[in-house]
């Protein structure tokens, strides 16, 4: 047990609702952080001021920190809502605040001193200078950036001993320098650095050939003519280094990497002692975090349990049972490899989905939301959130629906349908062990009907995380690229949405910090007007039409 260090890490995870934070909580968060959509790097967050003083009393119950986000980068209509801010910090005390603007670190120093500042990975920290910089500063915790190795995360560790260290071990990662993209702001008005990126990166992209009258034309790619030619790029301070562009008759996503997962290599951070483990993941689903949550807890009390005989492989398992891009090991040894980007697809996949929720448990039954649809027949597993308690699967061939007076077959999912499962259907559990492993918040899960092509995806990503582990030849991975190939017919590639978003159409209207579109068009002038009134952290409603005639009437328009 000598290498166990002094110093623990904490699990922290992430949490884009009240119940995600919940759920973060009962499957092994040691912390959990969280934003308002307004003064987050997350516009998408459905924490309202309410949810998420219920979220901190909740989490404090069961002995969770909470981190409150502050990190945007403030223009300077975001100024003026500083002030409101700051009182809602005092009124709802979480226990630490995470920051990236400097000017936004030294107001909280002037104006709420008695808070712990963390600073965020949007600041960039890759050096033991840096780092040193933001102590002396009062920074009580800095997230190191993405891009740190873990050869510097352990000088670093070695040279600043007096702070805690916050490293990124599992989630999306941006092809940008942290977030610093400009590219979602380009093509669809929405402000990365804002926190509502279009995940441009990851979009489907087509070389087409345009003559010089203007006509367009799609490129025709065939046996004939693709040993022709090629496309290149020539950068203009080194002629003659050509850099081809690839692509074939399926598109390209050359911009589209694949998930950070340190798994592999967690045992490495556990033993120089980084004080905090970061999750990524606040608009995940409850699934994502109860997954997650639950390998990450696993893994890491087995190796303050037994850190020689620790061995990643049992929870990268329960990883790959969660949608992914497929697996890299990111800036860990100092740079991406080609392994670290999805050329082929898009797509988050897994073997596994959500099936379900539990909402209430009741002195016989369980009552669970379904999420996807259930039919006759289907194996559902339901995740004890006790990290030593085994996962538990159950077949039902009919379905007590709420609302409906005769058993179903099959069932679609919705906020709406929810079905009740009696303890009667466990046949290896007694009602006293259903009541100790499944409460509240409980997450159920079932096989994914895949295609082919997903299947094939799957191995290929399993394939990919062996070659960067040195644990597989790369000579493997062009056979693996050309089997999942051939799978991909023409059909479905015209099934296949091409973006996330369509730019200018892309503004629901409700006011999020990132919208670019929302702050500046003028359309939008009697909605900003409202937005003035609104409390830190309210949205304006979906219904802006009357929204909007309200504000218009209240200005005189």
């Amino acid at each position: 047990m000598e290498n166990v260090p002094v110093r623990r890490s904490e699990l922290l995870m992430p949490a884009g609702s009240l119940e995600r934070l919940k759920v973060g909580v009962l499957y092994g968060a040691d912390a959990i952080y969280l934003g308002t959509p307004d003064m987050s790097m997350r516009t998408k967050s459905q924490f309202s001021l309410e949810d998420i003083k219920e979220g901190i009393s909740f989490a404090h119950e069961h002995n969770v920190r909470v981190y409150l986000t502050l990190n945007i980068f403030t223009h300077n209509k975001d100024i003026p809502k500083l002030d409101a801010y700051i009182e809602t910090l005092k009124d709802v005390r979480p226990d630490g605040v995470i920051v990236s603007d400097p000017g936004v670190f030294h107001y909280l120093r002037e104006h709420a001193p008695e808070f712990n500042i963390h600073i965020s990975t949007q600041a960039n920290v890759c050096s033991w200078m840096t780092v040193k910089f933001w102590k002396d500063q009062g920074a009580e915790l800095i997230v190191l950036a993405r891009e740190v190795t873990f050869a510097e995360l352990e000088e670093i560790r070695e040279k600043c001993t007096d702070v805690r260290l916050e490293t990124f071990v599992h989630g999306a990662m941006c092809m940008t320098y942290s977030g610093r993209c400009l590219l979602s702001n380009f093509m669809a008005e929405r402000g990365a650095n804002q926190g509502n990126c279009a995940n441009s990166c990851r979009w489907q992209y087509k070389v087409h050939l345009r003559l010089n009258d203007g006509t367009i034309k799609e490129l025709e790619l065939s046996e004939e003519n693709m040993k022709l030619f090629e496309f290149v790029l020539e950068e203009g301070h080194r002629p003659g280094d050509l850099m081809p562009i690839e692509e074939d008759d399926r598109g390209s996503y050359i911009l589209n990497s694949k998930d950070l997962c340190l798994m592999p290599k967690l045992n490495d951070y556990l033993r120089i002692g980084v004080d905090s483990l970061k999750v990524e993941g606040r608009g995940k689903s409850p699934y994502y975090i109860a997954t997650t949550a639950r390998a990450y807890r696993r893994a890491i009390d087995a190796y303050y349990e037994d850190p020689e005989s620790w061995d990643h492989r049992p929870y990268m398992r329960e990883l790959e049972m969660t949608g992914n891009r497929g697996y890299t090991l990111a800036f860990h040894e100092g740079r991406v490899t080609n392994y670290g980007h999805n050329y082929e697809n898009t797509n988050s996949i897994a073997a596994w989905e959500f099936g379900g929720i539990v909402r209430a448990v009741n002195q016989d039954a369980l009552v669970v939301e379904v999420k996807n649809k259930l039919r006759s027949g289907d194996v559902l597993e339901f995740i004890p959130p006790n990290p030593k308690d085994a996962p538990v699967l159950l077949r039902l061939y009919e379905f007590d629906v709420e609302g409906k007076d005769e058993p179903q077959e099959a069932i679609h999912g919705g906020p709406k349908c929810r079905i009740r499962i009696p303890f009667t259907a466990f046949d290896r559990e007694s009602p006293e062990d259903i009541l100790r492993k499944f409460p509240e918040f409980t997450v159920v899960r079932k096989e994914s009907l895949l295609t082919e092509e997903a299947w094939e995806r799957i191995r290929l990503d399993q394939l990919t995380q062996k070659i960067e582990l040195g644990r597989s030849s790369p000579e493997r991975y062009g056979d693996a690229v050309e089997r999942l190939r051939s799978t991909i017919s023409v059909e479905m590639l015209e099934k296949r949405a091409k973006t996330t978003s369509r730019g200018l159409e892309g503004c629901c209207g409700r006011g999020c910090n990132g919208c670019l579109m929302f702050w500046n068009d003028p359309k939008y002038e009697a909605a900003r007007a409202l937005m003035a009134d609104k409390k830190s952290g309210e949205m304006l409603t979906k219904n802006m039409r009357d929204d909007v005639i309200e504000a218009r009437a209240a200005i005189g328009a």
